[in-house]
């Protein structure tokens, strides 16, 4: 049963990795764009809510390939855990979890993900017909 909970806990450090990125990119987005939105606001220069735009897409793109990852790595443990303890070989490789809800597209266009971006998306807009007013 040693071998079987060292390897679940293997797994395990590695989805916790993968959830600490996904916030960090997503807090490095909100001091970047609040930064874009303070230049704008103190200079008046309207051309920095359009650069505002400009991050999102590629941090929404690093955050889906960060769940889509996590959803893999999560197929693993699931396996892991149903695993006999003398079938237990280390293996981390997760190509076999590659499709359905795991893939890169399905995870930018989900529930976790797909509401921050919207919001964050939507709230640049208010602001800069705010600021081009």
């Amino acid at each position: 049963m040693e071998n079987k909970i060292k390897h679940l806990e293997f797994i395990q450090g590695i989805i916790t990795r993968m959830n600490t990125n996904s916030f960090m990119i997503k807090g490095w987005l909100i001091t970047l764009v609040s930064a874009l939105f303070a230049l704008a606001a103190k200079d008046a220069n309207r051309m920095y809510i359009l650069i505002a735009y400009i991050p999102i897409l590629p941090f929404l793109i690093i955050d889906g390939f960060y769940l889509s990852k996590e959803r893999q790595f999560r197929e693993l443990y699931i396996k892991v855990a149903g695993m006999n303890e003398k079938d237990i070989d280390f293996l981390m490789d997760t190509s076999q979890y590659k499709g359905g809800r795991n893939t890169w597209i399905r995870s930018i266009f989900s529930i976790t993900i797909l509401p921050f971006y919207g919001s964050l998306l939507i709230v640049t807009l208010v602001l800069m017909f705010m600021i081009f007013q």
